[in-house]
Parts: C-alpha cells; structure tokens; sequence
C-alpha cells in the first residue's frame, strides 16, 4: 500500500529538522524535531512556557512531534486538502515560518481573501492554478521572505538548502500524479450544486453565529464565528458566480 500524502511530507520535514538543538542565534530557543520549546510548552498547557524545562524537549517523543506536526501544521492549513507537491510547500512553509504567513501567502497567490484560514473558496481558486507555477511561486515568496529576516546571514545555506529540496520534491510529487489528478474538475464538489450549497451555507452561518455567542464547536477547526460566518456568506451568494468561473478550467 503506497504512503499517504502526509507520512511522505512529514518524513521530508523531519529529514530538514533533524535532533535536539538550542542555537544561540535561533529565536526559536531549544527545539527538537523541529518543535520549540514554546510550541511544547503551550501543546501540553504549561503557561507560561518556560516553565517547561528544557529536558522535556530534548526527551520530546517522535510520536507526540508527529501529532503536533498533523494538528498545528498540517490541518491548520488543511493540507491534505491541497494538490500533491502544493500540500508539501505549503506545510513546509508553515512548519518553518508559521502556518498564518504560509496561508496568507498561498491565499494571495491565487487572488483571494488573505484571512489566514483555508475555506472552500481558497480550494477552489486552489484548484484552478497550475500545481507547479503555484510550488515556483510559493518557494520563490518564502526565500524572499527569508532573505529579509536579521538571522538571514545566520542560516541562509541551511535555509536555501531546504527551500531548494523542498521545491524539487513538491515538483516531482506533482509530475507523477495522473493528469486527472493534478487538473482536478473542481464541479465534482457537490457542496457547490444546487440546493447542496445552501444546506451547507446555512449549517456554516448556524455554526458561526453559535461560536460568535461564545458555544464552541471543534469540529470547525480554527475558525472563529465572525470568520465561519463570512465562509457561509461567500458560499451562499457567491456559488453561482464561483460555478461560472470553474467551469471554464
């Protein structure tokens, strides 16, 4: 049985990040597995974060790395939900600079709403670029943004290396996926058809004005009610024109 799409990308971030280690330089302070002490601390509810001590990162179970990887990372940005190779460059971006600017970035390539979440709306404009024009450009932002860091002369050869392995890998996955698969016919998302569409939009806009009142609703992910809210708006009234647009893909 071939590897799912996020044990492959997880075993590419893992291979960049590497052991324990507390760089002087490292704004991140002591981390391993790529995970900081900050990022631990918080993951298991110790407030403040320094109060964990640094022992605790060093001995940070890979199992317990890989579920803060898949919750904080790889489902913040609804990566598994991306095309193969843009699910790689967008969870890497997130893991090294924080999954909000990997979104905002992604969201600003394919003209949408920079909100730092990811909705129907943004998978669908998604959707309708070139996988491999979409890695270019999210790698080509990501090292400008790097380039312009204080700790730039610091790690620029680690950085480069790993924005330069990631871009390769993200592009390969793409090349060996079926065409079908890489020009995905975004009107197979039924949550798009007819009355379908306002089923969903009404459970969103019930759910967001619930979590505006202050009822939480996991299943929802990160979304806050104002945030749900003008998901379900969008869907609502925008769907025909969004249906119009996808069909000439």
């Amino acid at each position: 049985m071939p590897a799912s799409r996020w044990t492959l990308c997880l075993a590419k971030i893992l291979e960049h990040e590497g052991g324990y280690a507390d760089h002087p330089s490292d704004p991140g302070g002591a981390t391993n597995m790529g995970i900081t002490h900050k990022t631990l601390a918080r993951w298991r509810g110790i407030d403040p974060w320094w109060d964990l001590p640094k022992t605790e990162v060093k001995a940070l179970p890979r199992a317990e790395a890989s579920t803060i990887y898949k919750v904080l990372y790889w489902e913040r940005c609804r990566a598994g939900a991306l095309p193969a190779g843009v699910d790689l460059a967008v969870f890497d971006y997130a893991v090294n600079s924080g999954p909000d600017r990997a979104v905002r970035v992604l969201q600003a390539l394919v003209g949408v709403v920079q909100d730092g979440f990811i909705g129907p709306l943004t998978l669908a404009a998604v959707q309708k670029r070139d996988p491999r024009a979409l890695v270019e450009a999210l790698c080509d932002q990501r090292m400008g943004f790097l380039q312009r860091l204080a700790t730039w002369a610091t790690f620029r050869r680690g950085w480069t290396s790993r924005v330069t392995d990631i871009r390769a890998t993200a592009l390969a996955a793409i090349a060996l996926q079926p065409p079908s698969q890489t020009t995905k016919d975004i009107n197979d998302m039924n949550v798009f058809d007819g009355y379908k569409t306002y089923i969903v939009g009404a459970l969103m806009l019930v759910v967001g004005i619930a979590q505006s009142f202050g009822f939480d609703i996991p299943m929802f992910g990160d979304y806050s009610g104002p945030q749900m809210v003008m998901e379900a708006l969008a869907v609502i009234f925008l769907r025909r024109g969004l249906k119009t647009d996808l069909g000439k893909v």
